[in-house]
């Protein structure tokens, strides 16, 4: 590339440099931390500000990472939902720790989350499957989510023999294999980047009724 066809190329937009991370401007709550850090990227329209990376493990000690969206969050930990016969489910059920990672670039932001992973009560997942659109449900009883198919076709296929067996009927059930988890976090960590690489890294550690708030080298 000569030098004219890089002065056309744009230059990458850097995201604008927040006030350092002290730890007087932090309390002793991580969930507090979260929920203001989470409804500001909500008010910067972040794309996607849901969308968080699930880390488990399988009975090998082999990794596995997708994305998946947060459905909810409380004292009582961060809930997602998901297919349990799926590889993650299957995983989570053999190995009940996961991590998450929220990545907010434009925020030069992240947030990373540790902990035990439980399932929601069927009174919750019902809830929220009742909530998803029509489409939405129909798929999660078309799909058996990481099964191997041959074809698309054959997805489309199941797709219309959902709809033929719940046509006329609003009120889908929930599949008894679908539904949701709740990661009780164990650690949380709030990243947040500067230009010059010595990044602010705050960690909360639970102990015992209580959290350990400490500072992690970049």
């Amino acid at each position: 590339m000569d030098s004219r066809s890089r002065s056309n190329q744009p230059a990458s937009a850097e995201p604008a440099e927040l006030e350092p991370l002290t730890e007087d401007r932090l309390g002793f709550d991580p969930l507090v931390v979260f929920r203001e850090w989470f409804d500001h990227a909500v008010a910067q329209e972040v794309p996607e500000p849901t969308a968080m990376a699930l880390g488990t493990v399988d009975e090998q000690g082999q990794p596995s990472v997708r994305m998946v969206l947060l459905k909810g969050y409380d004292e009582h930990g961060l809930v997602f939902y998901t297919n349990y016969e799926s590889r993650k489910g299957r995983e989570l059920e053999r190995h009940p720790r996961a991590a998450l990672t929220f990545f907010w670039p434009t925020l030069h932001r992240q947030i990373r989350v540790e902990g035990i992973v439980s399932r929601v009560s069927s009174e919750e997942s019902d809830l929220y499957f009742a909530s998803r659109d029509r489409g939405s449900r129909i798929g999660a009883w078309a799909s058996a989510q990481s099964v191997v198919i041959r074809g698309r076709s054959e997805l489309e296929l199941r797709v219309q023999q959902a709809e033929a067996r719940f046509a006329g009927q609003d009120d889908l059930p929930r599949p008894w294999y679908w539904g949701g988890y709740r990661l009780a976090p164990e650690r949380w960590e709030f990243w947040q980047g500067r230009r010059s690489r010595l990044h602010d890294r705050m960690l909360y550690r639970r102990d015992r009724e209580t959290w350990r708030r400490e500072r992690l080298s970049p």
